[in-house]
C-alpha cells in the first residue's frame, strides 16, 4: 500500500485481532482500502515488527517478530464509515479504547513505538564542516557526504590518521561548525 500524505487530523489507532492474523488482517485492509478508494480515511497500516538474533547450532539468525502481537495500527481519519470499515474486517476483534470509541495514540507514543519516521531538522547539509558531538569519534572534524533520511544516517568524512576517511554516524551525532 502506498503511504500518502496524511492531513493533520489523521491519527494512529491501535486495533484489536484474533493472535496471528495481524498481517492478514493489514492485507484485508489495504485491499478494502484499494477497492473501495479510501485514500482520504486511511493512509497506512503497521504491523511492528523488530529483528531478533537468534544463535541455534552456533550460528546467529536474525528473525523478524512482531512487537505487539495481536494488534495492528492504522493511520486513519475517524469517521463512521472508515470505523465501520476497520471494525468489520475480517480477523480484527474491535478497536483499542473504552466501550465502542477508539482512542488515538499520542504524538509521544507513536514516536515511542518508532511507527512514525518523524523527520529530525537538520541544521547542516552536504559539504557543511561538522563536529562529532558524541561516540567514539566525538570531537573529530569533518565534511558531510550523505545524508540519508530513511535510514536515519549521515556519512561524514573525518581526517583520521592523516587521511580522510568516511564513517557513518547517526544524524544527531553531529553539529554544524
Amino acid at each position: 500500500m502506498a503511504v500518502y500524505d496524511a492531513p493533520e487530523e489523521a491519527k494512529w489507532y491501535v486495533v484489536h485481532t484474533y493472535s496471528g492474523y495481524e498481517n492478514k488482517v493489514k492485507a484485508n485492509l489495504e485491499k478494502i482500502v484499494e477497492n473501495r478508494g479510501l485514500h482520504d480515511y486511511i493512509f497506512d497500516i503497521v504491523v511492528p515488527m523488530e529483528e531478533q538474533i537468534e544463535i541455534k547450532d552456533g550460528r546467529k539468525k536474525a528473525t523478524l517478530r512482531k512487537v505487539f502481537p495481536g494488534y495492528v495500527l492504522v493511520k486513519m481519519i475517524m469517521t463512521d464509515e472508515s470505523w465501520y470499515v476497520v471494525r468489520n474486517t475480517r480477523g480484527v476483534t474491535g478497536f483499542v479504547g473504552p466501550g465502542s470509541k477508539p482512542v488515538p495514540l499520542s504524538d509521544e507514543e507513536v514516536r515511542n513505538m518508532g511507527v512514525e519516521e518523524f523527520t529530525p531538522v537538520l541544521d547542516y547539509e552536504v559539504g557543511d564542516a561538522v563536529r562529532v558531538i558524541e561516540g567514539p569519534l566525538e570531537n573529530f572534524i569533518g565534511t558531510v557526504e550523505e545524508i540519508n533520511f530513511e535510514k536515519r544516517k549521515v556519512r561524514v568524512a573525518v581526517s583520521m590518521f592523516g587521511r580522510e576517511t568516511p564513517v557513518e554516524l547517526e544524524l544527531t551525532q553531529i553539529q554544524k561548525i
